[in-house]
């Protein structure tokens, strides 16, 4: 008996078997997914693969940990409070009321919460491409109060997503003015651009405007807008079948670049 452990455990969704020895130190760990048994003991790796026997399932790779990625490593330097990936879709306007939730009793809902679902509705379906090599981050601050509704990163781009909640109404889309129901015209596509804007020049690469209505009854382009991708929310999906445009090591540079805070002209003690 080699006296190892094996201990099962979750780590952002993907399950991973760490084997242990007595006093509970990792000696290896094996991730499924990637069909490979990461051994930091040369040593013991026949006892490493005969502890994990029973769970190894079709070919596998044996071998030491790889090399960290510079992403990985950036990743990893990162401190917590100016890591921006754990933002939660909305995160800002959720802080906001939880700040100030307002009066109880309202003649009209807060349109704040209508913004918030608008961008909670978009933001799960960003994240459902996780799988498809995207990430995207949420509420990216910008300097002056503004920030980006959503931030995503993939093989098709980097694309500035900005939400509008619109459920049940008529969008009229005459560029550069955004109409919503009866409400006057109003020049939201110039500052979709000029957040685009600003995050090219914060990552030094092209970040194209997109604008997600939330449930809109109708949409009708006027006038082709430039530049920026007009989507309903049941349309975000097909962001993933754009590729081509970013390698893999190129997406995940972008990522670990965007997700610290710093790189939106933030020091570290905001």
């Amino acid at each position: 008996m080699s006296g190892l452990r094996v201990i099962p455990t979750w780590r952002h969704g993907q399950e991973r078997l760490y084997v242990c020895l007595t006093d509970g130190r990792n000696i290896a760990w094996y991730d499924r997914e990637a069909g490979r048994v990461n051994v930091l003991r040369d040593d013991r790796t026949d006892d490493v693969l005969e502890a994990l026997g029973p769970f190894l399932t079709g070919q596998v790779t044996v071998g030491p940990p790889p090399v960290p990625t510079p992403a990985e490593l950036a990743r990893l330097a990162l401190h917590p409070d100016d890591d921006l990936a754990p933002n939660r879709p909305g995160e800002a306007l959720l802080v906001a009321l939880e700040r100030d939730p307002g009066p109880a009793h309202r003649l009209r809902p807060d349109p704040r919460r209508r913004a918030l679902a608008a961008e909670q509705t978009v933001g799960e379906a960003l994240d459902r491409l996780d799988g498809s090599g995207w990430h995207t981050l949420h509420s990216v601050p910008l300097p002056g109060g503004d920030r980006i509704h959503h931030l995503t990163i993939g093989p098709g781009g980097l694309f500035a997503v900005h939400t509008l909640y619109a459920r049940k109404q008529r969008v009229v889309v005459a560029d550069p003015t955004v109409t919503l129901g009866r409400r006057d015209p109003y020049p939201l596509l110039r500052r979709i651009r000029a957040d685009a804007d600003r995050a090219s020049y914060a990552l030094t690469a092209e970040v194209r405007p997109v604008l997600a209505l939330v449930d809109p009854a109708d949409v009708r382009i006027a006038a082709p807008p430039r530049e920026v991708r007009v989507l309903r929310d049941t349309e975000i999906a097909g962001l993933a079948r754009t590729g081509g445009v970013l390698k893999p090591a190129d997406v995940e540079g972008l990522h670990a670049m965007a997700r610290d805070r710093g790189t939106w002209g933030f020091s570290g003690d905001v």
